[in-house]
């Protein structure tokens, strides 16, 4: 097999999937040996080919796939004209604490943010596939341990954790992580990054409201070398 054939049974693989492509579901495609390298180039050839299209193919925690650029997301959200989400500043001010300071429970959420975190709260980022339990604390009460998910990964195009910025102040790492979410969600020119960290009143929250697109998938697997 030829390079160039290489290449177009990977682009074509990739266009055609519903979720993002292991570097196995890759392999799989040929009935000859080929090797993660040869594939691993083909893959850098294709994102060289898109760099001035629309879509961009990404490597993600789960696999390969290609997504819509940002730049076309104001096209594309007149084709889903439903009523955006509404995250929370709480939400936010959680997902960020979760994300850097993971496994945290959370009362150790709470002692950061200095208010007590609802229930809603989490409740609602385990509904978006973006936390979870990992295991739990052996203190008292035994409470659970929260961490963020592959699908959390996915969804703010990140391969691994060690992607965010390197930040120790907090109300950098929630803007950080508040920034993505828009990123994704969301259209950015039209909508203002508040300051998650800022402490917030037992009163209605502030939000933020993004629009949803694009797919994350939560399986478990690792790019073969």
């Amino acid at each position: 097999m030829t390079p160039e054939q290489l290449k177009l049974v990977l682009e074509t693989a990739l266009l055609c999937a519903d979720e993002p492509m292991t570097m196995n579901d890759l392999r799989r495609l040929f009935i000859e040996e080929i090797s993660a390298p040869e594939i691993n180039e083909a893959l850098a050839q294709l994102q060289s080919d898109w760099e001035n299209r629309g879509m961009e193919l990404l490597e993600l925690a789960t696999g390969w796939r290609f997504q819509s650029r940002l730049a076309m997301r104001e096209y594309l959200d007149r084709l889903t004209p439903e009523k955006p989400p509404k995250y929370s500043r709480a939400v936010m001010e959680t997902l960020a604490i979760i994300a850097y300071r993971q496994p945290v429970t959370r009362g150790e959420i709470e002692e950061i943010r200095g208010v007590t975190v609802s229930s809603n709260v989490i409740k609602q980022l385990e509904d978006r596939g973006w936390v979870e339990v990992v295991g739990h604390k052996e203190t008292v009460g035994r409470p659970g341990l929260y961490a963020t998910t592959r699908q959390f990964l996915n969804d703010l195009s990140l391969t691994t954790l060690q992607e965010l910025p390197m930040l120790d102040d907090a109300s950098a790492q929630a803007e950080s992580v508040a920034q993505r979410v828009i990123e994704f969600e969301g259209d950015v020119a039209n909508t203002e990054v508040i300051d998650v960290v800022e402490t917030t009143s037992a009163s209605e929250p502030d939000t933020i409201e993004t629009s949803q697109s694009s797919q994350a998938d939560d399986l478990d697997s690792n790019k073969e070398q």
